[in-house]
């Protein structure tokens, strides 16, 4: 049974923090990339302000992190997921940030964090009514 108990929390964990992971290495990937326009649609980077890019970058981040926190954990952190999805997305926003300080021909600003932390909230909040509970 206690075996049973463990696996079914091994698939919760891997279900909701899976895709948290992933989009999180995907950023980071993106932010690697001395010129990432050269890996994205060039109409992304021509008709689209690079603040909107980061707030709908990070509005995915935090509606997954929203995700994660309301139902891949259990007891305090769950019912305050939101509180904690839109802190771990901002704070990985602030990593972000140094990251591409040190990559060539990229820059790191503080308004890039907020249009980051902006759209993190927006994710989370949007998230959170997607589904509520």
């Amino acid at each position: 049974m206690r075996d049973t108990a463990r696996q079914g929390m091994l698939v919760q964990v891997f279900w909701y923090w899976a895709p948290v992971v992933l989009y999180a290495g995907m950023i980071f990937y993106l932010s690697s990339q001395s010129h990432p326009e050269e890996q994205l649609p060039s109409l992304m980077f021509e008709e689209v302000s690079d603040k909107v890019l980061h707030a709908v970058e990070y509005a995915v981040l935090g509606g997954l992190c929203y995700r994660a926190f309301r139902w891949g954990v259990s007891g305090q952190v769950a019912s305050q997921a939101l509180l904690f999805a839109i802190i771990a997305a901002s704070l990985y926003g602030i990593t972000d940030e140094v990251h591409q300080f040190f990559v060539p021909f990229r820059e790191s600003s503080w308004q890039d964090w907020v249009a980051d932390t902006a759209g993190a909230t927006i994710g989370a909040i949007s998230w959170r009514f997607v589904r509520p509970g």
